[in-house]
């Protein structure tokens, strides 16, 4: 029987575009279902997942395409489908009220609302039988106790309504950033660790770069080689387990076990984005090639597996290929030996591969075990004999991979994780100085600056050359961090320029001056039933906090003291939560730091500006920031007024707190102040 399409056809998302031909009436989220709802009276179903979630489509199989199952939900419901990543707005607003209904979150997410849009029931999968028996329910309830359904829905929509910082009783600010709470921030975190395999205690286990990201600060502050013990053995743990992938690099989103072995398989570009910034960070405070390595093969996927013509990053890969989960990633015993032949035993036990394989169905998931210098050891080999042998072995398993059926992309692009790509390419940069990733920089830059910037304002998305949704906060947020980090590598004021112009209209559309912090959503956009404010730092920050930082930079380079103290006030309202819970506000802990002292300005002038920049540059100096330029007087930058290259030698200032040092002519001296502040 030909199946026809329903209105999701005309979407641009992979996700809704996967349920096009769904039996399911689906309906977009917009006024048209929101009006249909309004004009017959009847109770809405928002459906809400994502391309690469696993228990989507294994909800959409069993019920979405089932006749008998669409039928009921078509007699009714007006049913609207929600890519999440499209729609990050929504999603928040009915996950809010599916946790104050006191249910357990996660996608899918199934949430009933009454005509108004205000949500009365929810969860997450049902298996066939229990959403068929569901949805009857509610249809019944619906009729014959619509007055009670609206009276719990009114109540719901009051408590999503409550101000953040009142929920968290953090009413009354404190502005006192001080060390000795500082210090309570990493005891706080310490009793969460995993002392055996890195990261935080416990399965499943999440990356959480913020949380790795704070602790390098942390290290830097206090010298207490317990941060950078944790630090360490969680970045090597994770690059030698089955979360990253040890042929095509690249991180997995998460791994179901405590030792990062089995991964679930998709790979999110801002996973990927935020972990290149955490090992280029890593590399900079250890030298550990390691990392370098993790950082230029993760590289080398996005360039490959997940950057368009155009220069734009797409959002994922799937995890499943041919139905199959891991499909695409894994290796039986027999395929290695047709594909490495004679190098398979050698490669068998660099990668821990069996012949019964260690995932199920006789599958093995490539992980290490040790580093290269003591396998190198036990085998008898040099270390460059080794790597030799191993880059073989990539490209050959790379090669062997890429015939194989590919996993779904999805290939929206969302400027929010294109900035935490971007952010994660400048601090590649800085760590290593190749051109080749400065150039994949600012062609990304370039492309969002022409593609989801119209005039002053972003949008989210982009497609086959449309944007269609207004940009949230986290687009500005996360775009003016990256355009200050592409600024500083680069030394061109136009990305300065553009981060100001996009900081003035977040203040004008996002800024909730009673509580000195920013609503997720524009006031100029759609006005859902309840507009959020993002303060929790999860696996991506939350915008605020990127805010926050943003403004402490900005205050900086354009002597504006009401960006400063804006973000003081910010930091001050949430500060005593980030003293008790640092490991949900991570992010908001790296700003702390900040506070702790006076952030140097680092200004360079004179004909080798450039490299003297490169070379300060491979230093983790997280409480700088850098300006520069090659002829004096050419700049608009309150930093560089006045700054001449000394007897036409390039010439170093280092100030802080409006006082400058000596001018200085060599990096190690610049280095020297700087490590005195």
């Amino acid at each position: 029987m030909e199946r026809k399409p329903n209105r999701l056809a005309q979407e641009s998302s992979p996700y809704l575009l996967q349920h096009a031909y769904n039996p399911v009436d689906w309906y977009p989220w917009g006024p048209e279902a929101l009006e249909k709802a309004k004009a017959e009276q009847k109770p809405i179903l928002v459906s809400i997942g994502y391309a690469a979630c696993h228990w989507c489509h294994v909800m959409e199989h069993q019920s979405f395409e089932q006749e008998t199952i669409a039928r009921v939900m078509n007699q009714h419901f007006v049913c609207i489908k929600v890519d999440r990543e499209e729609r990050p707005d929504v999603d928040q607003v009915y996950m809010d009220a599916l946790t104050a209904m006191g249910l357990q979150g996660g996608w899918p997410l199934n949430v009933f609302l009454n005509s108004d849009a205000k949500p009365f029931y929810g969860g997450t999968y049902f298996p066939p039988q229990n959403w068929i028996q569901l949805l009857q329910s509610i249809a019944n309830a619906y009729a014959k106790s619509r007055k009670e359904l609206d009276q719990s829905a009114d109540q719901f929509v009051q408590h999503l309504n409550q101000s953040e910082l009142a929920k968290y009783g953090l009413q009354q600010s404190n502005p006192d950033f001080n060390p000795a709470d500082f210090e309570q921030m990493f005891g706080r975190l310490k009793g969460r660790f995993d002392l055996k395999r890195g990261g935080t205690s416990g399965a499943p286990k999440f990356p959480m770069p913020s949380i790795w990201r704070f602790l390098l600060r942390y290290y830097h502050h206090s010298q207490d080689p317990a941060a950078l013990e944790q630090v360490n053995l969680t970045l090597e743990e994770m690059a030698f387990g089955g979360i990253y992938d040890q042929v095509g690099g690249g991180f997995a989103r998460y791994s179901t076990d405590e030792e990062w072995l089995v991964p679930h398989f998709e790979k999110m570009l801002y996973d990927n984005g935020q972990l290149i910034s955490l090992y280029a960070e890593a590399y900079q405070v250890t030298r550990n090639e390691l990392y370098r390595h993790v950082v230029m093969e993760t590289i080398a996927f996005v360039e490959r597996e997940l950057t368009s013509p155009e220069g734009g990053f797409y959002s994922s890969l799937d995890a499943d290929s041919e139905g199959e989960e891991g499909k695409f990633y894994v290796f039986t015993q027999t395929e290695l030996n047709e594909i490495l032949g004679e190098e398979a035993e050698l490669a068998g036990k660099y990668y821990n591969t069996t012949p019964e394989g260690n995932w199920e169905h006789g599958m093995n998931i490539l992980h290490r075990r040790q580093t290269d210098e003591a396998f190198a050891a036990d085998q008898g080999l040099s270390l460059e004999e080794l790597q030799e042998h191993v880059q073989n072995w990539k490209d050959s398993l790379l090669q062997a991979r890429a015939t194989r059926i590919r996993p779904g992309l999805d290939d929206k692009i969302l400027t929010s994780w294109n900035a935490l790509m971007l952010i994660g390419l400048t601090d590649a940069y800085r760590a290593y100085g190749e051109a080749r990733i400065l150039e994949l920089a600012c062609t990304n830059a370039h492309f969002l600056l022409h593609h989801v910037k119209q005039g002053d304002q972003l949008f989210h998305n982009y497609k086959e050359g449309k944007a269609t949704i207004d940009g949230f906060l986290e687009d500005y947020a996360l775009l003016i961090q990256a355009l200050l980090g592409l600024y500083q590598i680069t030394f061109e004021e136009n990305w300065l320029k553009e981060a100001r112009k996009l900081t003035d209209y977040t203040l004008a559309h996002f800024f909730d001056p009673k509580e000195d912090l920013f609503f997720f959503t524009s006031n100029a956009g759609e006005q859902l039933i309840a507009r959020k404010k993002e303060i929790f730092d999860n696996v991506v920050p939350a915008s605020n906090s990127v805010m926050a930082m943003n403004l402490h930079f900005l205050g900086l380079f354009s002597e504006k003291e009401r960006y400063s103290s804006l973000s003081d006030r910010m930091l001050s309202r949430v500060r005593d939560l980030v003293v008790q819970e640092p490991s949900h506000l991570a992010n908001w802990a790296s700003l702390y730091f900040l506070k702790l002292k006076p952030t140097a300005e680092i200004a360079i002038v004179g004909p080798e500006a450039h490299s003297f920049r490169n070379l300060l540059q491979q230093h983790f100096l997280p409480n700088a920031l850098l300006v520069g330029s090659k002829e004096e007087g050419t700049s608009t930058l309150p930093l560089l007024q006045d700054r001449t290259a000394y007897q036409g030698q390039t010439t170093i200032y280092v100030c802080y707190n409006r006082a400058c040092q000596l001018p200085v002519q060599s990096v190690a001296k610049a280095l020297e102040q700087v490590s005195h502040i």
